[in-house]
């Protein structure tokens, strides 16, 4: 590499203006120079010390900050062409033993590639399918596009919008619609802009096509997503919706946001905010009228007591936290309903924290966990449902069926301490939020409880499943309405813990009045204690429930499948000796244990709860037990 000549200095010993930097400016010679490594020297150079550019100008600065963006678009190319050598050493026969290529890339690839690409990068598992697939496309289909990206003149994200636009059409009408998109993309052109211009082209060149294909999309992906959004809210979108029926359901959010913008629903809030709220209402089954009195009353409330906070006087915000609940996700499955459990401290002798009769004492931080069943039954009322005599309807008390796995710490609950829960997929929760979503499953009697302890690294060590007190009287499908002033959460032990028993016998108590039993048993993490082991190839329920409290889930480190829609899975195989017990046991996605099983993988379990994966290159990636809130 040639030695770029260092700048002159100026009579203090600071850098003159280095005369290179003249190169950056409009026109000049390394304004659009291709990306490469030289190129890459000079520009880290120009830029100085904390990425000050000293001496460059404003006009010098612009021709910087593109070099730097061709730059990223070049490693994004080398990083690309890295994976393609990968796909190729890992091509995988077709049908009767046949290698179909697309030039000198292989069609197929073994389907442990996207594990190896995944804890190379630390990337999920889906997203490096996108990498792989993004990468093969850029080079057996669309190579002027991959040309395009190392050049500079097209960055990362740009050239797979062209890709994902681009992967309906066959090979041909590919090629002929990547010529005729690059040919009128500019530096200028946006992405938005970019993916207008390809979907039209696409339409253009297969207009039968282009139509045969949203109707499959409307057929086979239409899907609903949820998923907690960055600022700590959830987010829901559905997708594959039937354009006719898209465009009426949008009009009737926007009425509503309207009719409620017009009413002085939150007069504070912007129209987009007014949409959000309509369409929960809508999806829930608020009417207008339902809404406008739940705001009225709320009104009235606030002018009562004095209250003028714009949050706590949004409308029917308190009495209808449910429109901000998780509430649709795969119900539980093993004993009494599974659930994984949350942080909790243990002291020297490995004996949960806590006192006899008020519950968890000192640094108690055992964990109530809620989780629910299939059933929709509640008695917590509609909220859309009109009072009687003519008056606003009562503001219902909120009941969640707790569909969710739910990570509820027992201080937080019992206002001992500010810890965050946690929900999977939805990731940590506020403690506020927390005692919300913890009430609202209370409030369900489908709502299905369990109780782990944690050591102080928030790995699970004991676990216990709730099981209705027979002291309690209610009634199938209802629960105990909630009352203010009527027993309210705590944890009471109710005898000596230790072996063979675990941790003893406990009664978690909700608001309401009912009562639960939860005997805690260990969770070996360290050593096995085969107490649930079986001679079959299929573990018992309790087994299965305890290895998925361990695990939370899939156990390749990039895997985040829950473990209760894993299987469970043997390190050492079955059929060579390996013995269905918690140190040989595992929760594994079955795209994830396929791979475990499939040429030049290996994994060993050297204690429980501890799984080590060597790829077929050597490299090896350690997982441990989860690690609940603590």
């Amino acid at each position: 590499m040639t030695q770029l000549p260092a700048p002159d200095r100026g009579p203090a010993g600071e850098p003159a203006r280095d005369p290179r930097l003249a190169g950056f400016a409009e026109g000049g010679g390394h304004d659009t120079r291709p990306p490469s490594a030289a190129l890459a020297v000079l520009v880290e150079d120009m830029s100085g010390s904390g990425w000050r550019c000293p001496g460059a100008d404003d006009d010098e600065l612009t021709g910087l900050l593109g070099r730097w963006e061709a730059l990223g678009a070049w490693a994004e190319a080398g990083k690309l062409g890295v994976v393609r050598e990968l796909i190729r050493r890992r091509a995988r026969p077709g049908t009767g033993g046949h290698l179909p290529m697309h030039g000198d890339l292989p069609d197929q690839w073994h389907q442990g590639t996207a594990h190896e690409v995944s804890g190379a990068l630390g990337i999920s598992i889906r997203s490096a399918d996108s990498l792989i697939a993004l990468a093969w496309d850029l080079q057996a289909r669309l190579p002027a596009t991959g040309a395009a990206l190392a050049a500079g003149l097209l960055s990362p994200f740009k050239a797979k919008l062209i890709s994902e636009e681009l992967k309906v059409l066959p090979d041909d009408l590919a090629a002929a619609a990547e010529k005729l998109i690059l040919d009128q993309v500019t530096g200028l052109t946006t992405p938005g802009q970019l993916g207008k211009l390809a979907a039209q082209v696409v339409c253009t060149v297969d207009p039968d096509g282009a139509a045969k294909r949203r109707e499959r999309a409307e057929r086979e992906q239409a899907r609903v997503a949820f998923w907690r959004d960055n600022g700590g809210a959830c987010a829901l979108a559905a997708f594959g919706l039937p354009t006719d029926q898209a465009l009426a359901a949008n009009d009737a959010i926007d009425t509503r946001a309207r009719q409620y913008k017009a009413a002085k629903t939150r007069p504070e809030a912007r129209l987009d905010q007014l949409r959000v709220l309509a369409f929960l209402d809508i999806l829930n089954g608020i009417t207008l009228d339902a809404r406008l009195a739940l705001d009225r009353a709320a009104r009235a409330a606030q002018a009562q007591d004095g209250t003028h906070g714009a949050d706590r006087g949004d409308a029917g915000d308190r009495a209808n936290r449910d429109q901000r609940r998780p509430s649709s996700q795969p119900g539980a499955t093993g004993p009494d309903g599974d659930g994984s459990g949350g942080d909790g401290t243990t002291d020297s002798g490995g004996h949960p924290r806590g006192t006899h009769g008020n519950g968890p004492g000192r640094g108690g931080q055992d964990t109530a966990d809620a989780n629910g069943d299939e059933g929709t039954g509640n008695s917590a009322g509609n909220p859309g449902t009109p009072g009687g005599n003519g008056g606003p309807p009562p503001a219902p008390a909120t009941a969640l069926t707790a569909r969710v796995n739910l990570t509820i710490p027992l201080a937080t609950l019992l206002g001992l301490a500010e810890r965050p829960g946690a929900a999977h997929g939805l990731g940590p929760l506020d403690p506020a939020l927390t005692r919300d979503l913890a009430a609202a499953a209370a409030n369900s009697a489908h709502s299905q409880w369990c109780m782990t302890i944690t050591d102080t690294n928030g790995v699970a060590i004991g676990h216990g499943c709730a099981k209705l007190a027979r002291t309690t009287k209610t009634h199938r499908g209802k629960a105990p309405p909630p009352s203010r002033d009527g027993p309210q959460w705590d944890f009471t032990q109710r005898d000596e813990p230790g072996p063979p028993s675990g941790y003893g016998t406990w009664t978690l108590s909700l608001p309401g009045g009912r009562h639960l039993t939860v005997k805690l048993a260990p969770i070996p993490v360290s050593d096995c204690d085969h107490r649930h082991q079986t001679s079959a190839y299929q573990p018992g329920d309790t087994l299965r429930h305890l290895v998925q409290i361990r695990d939370g889930t899939c156990t390749f480190p990039t895997c985040t499948r829950h473990a209760r829609e894993s299987d469970f899975e043997h390190t050492t195989p079955y059929d060579k000796g390996g013995q269905t017990c918690a140190c040989n046991g595992a929760a594994r996605s079955r795209r994830c244990h396929g791979v475990k099983q499939s040429e030049g993988w290996t994994v060993t379990q050297p204690q429980p709860g501890r799984h080590q994966w060597t790829t077929p290159s050597g490299r090896t990636y350690t997982q441990g037990p989860m690690h609940y809130p603590a």
